[in-house]
């Protein structure tokens, strides 16, 4: 009880104190701007070892010793071009806080997650900005962090920026610009950053390149040229900073087709990532399809790239259909069906706003009924994918 007490405390104190600099930001300006940053950041250090004490110290377990076996992966990036094993991974938006959530999500399907998947836009606002703090804790677990680098366009500062088109303007061939180098202080910044972690990153940019109605760098604003020159240009400048350690990942969506179109070649791409998530019959737009349906029918198309597959997403909605056995048929066949299956990454997600008007959970670790089905395919899975073998 007095260990709760005391992180209870502290977790107030944190709280009050980040009012305070929130409060001190709005007020200062921007002359203010260099020392409160620096401040925030040193703040931000005590979080991270905060965190530390209580995750990693804590724990009856720690964490770290269950991925033991993986630290021979993280010694060396080329081995994570090529597993012979299944990486197991996970988003939770509930990360930017703490990572408990993740490792409370371990602890119920009984297993440990060596990939932890992060979303950043890019853009001048302060969480737009390379995730550092999120990153070394990720690594700090034993992990390896897997950043969806989503360029939004219109979120950079005119002011930082001054060479950048009108705002309204940005987007229509957005990802041309960035091919001709209009964007590499911003890129060059978050290369320097990677580069300094001497540890493996999962880096997928641009996801969904192909498809014209989500996404302001689909085809609906630029040629699939202009997403390969990008691609191709970022990867050349995170090269020459010295990032190495990315293992880049590519990530179409599976039913708009046209792979090769956007494909920017087999020496820049080192994983095919693609999501699986299931709607549902949550809106007029969507139905309940299976994971084979979302996935297995593009299979042989993605396998042709001869890369290891990633499921980048993987995840149900609750409505319209038996949650329980989507997943367990996903799992079953991922094994079998798919062998260029390298990776599977859950979305687990609850306040998911991004694509319809309401508030969607992807959320499924209160449902005894799905976590215990997930910990009963995993085990089935071949000794030979398992993690440790």
């Amino acid at each position: 009880m007095a260990r709760r007490s005391g992180r209870i405390a502290t977790t107030i104190a944190a709280i009050i104190l980040g009012l305070a600099i929130v409060i001190m930001i709005v007020f200062a300006g921007d002359k203010t701007r260099g020392p409160l940053e620096n401040f925030f950041t040193g703040i931000g250090e005590m979080v991270k070892n905060a965190e530390h004490y209580y995750i990693l110290q804590k724990r009856e377990k720690k964490r770290a010793d269950k991925l033991t076996w993986f630290q021979t992966y993280k010694m060396n990036p080329d081995s994570l071009k090529k597993p012979s094993i299944i990486l197991l991974g996970t988003y939770d938006n509930e990360t930017t806080r703490s990572f408990e959530s993740i490792i409370n999500l371990e602890d119920s399907l009984q297993t440990v997650f060596p990939l932890i998947h992060l979303f950043t836009a890019w853009g001048s606002k302060p969480d737009e900005q390379f995730p550092k703090l999120q990153v070394e804790t990720i690594l700090a677990l034993g992990s390896v962090p897997m950043i969806t680098w989503e360029p939004w366009l219109t979120d950079f500062d005119d002011q930082e920026f001054p060479n950048l088109r009108p705002v309204k303007e940005r987007d229509i061939g957005g990802l041309a610009d960035i091919a001709m180098g209009i964007y590499d202080r911003y890129i060059v910044e978050w290369a320097g950053e990677v580069a300094k972690l001497k540890e493996p990153l999962f880096l997928r940019i641009g996801h969904e390149m192909n498809d014209p109605y989500r996404y302001p760098w689909g085809p609906q604003n630029n040629t699939p040229q202009d997403f390969i020159d990008a691609w191709i240009h970022i990867r050349t400048v995170f090269d020459a900073v010295g990032a190495t350690n990315v293992i880049w990942v590519w990530s179409p969506h599976p039913a708009y087709g046209y792979y090769d179109a956007f494909y920017p070649g087999d020496s820049f791409v080192d994983w095919v990532g693609i999501t699986a998530l299931n709607y549902g019959a949550v809106a007029n737009w969507s139905q309940w399809w299976t994971f084979g349906e979302i996935f297995g029918n593009y299979y042989d198309q993605l396998a042709a790239f001869s890369k290891p597959i990633m499921i980048s997403e993987f995840g149900s909605l609750a409505v319209g259909g038996d949650r329980s056995a989507w997943y367990t048929e996903g799992l079953r066949d991922i094994p079998v069906k798919y062998p260029l299956v390298k990776s599977m990454v859950f979305f687990h997600f609850s306040s998911d706003n991004t694509t319809t008007e309401q508030t969607l959970n992807w959320y499924f670790i209160d449902d005894t009924t799905i976590t215990r089905s997930i910990h009963e395919q995993l085990t089935q899975w071949p000794d030979s994918l398992k993690p440790g073998n």
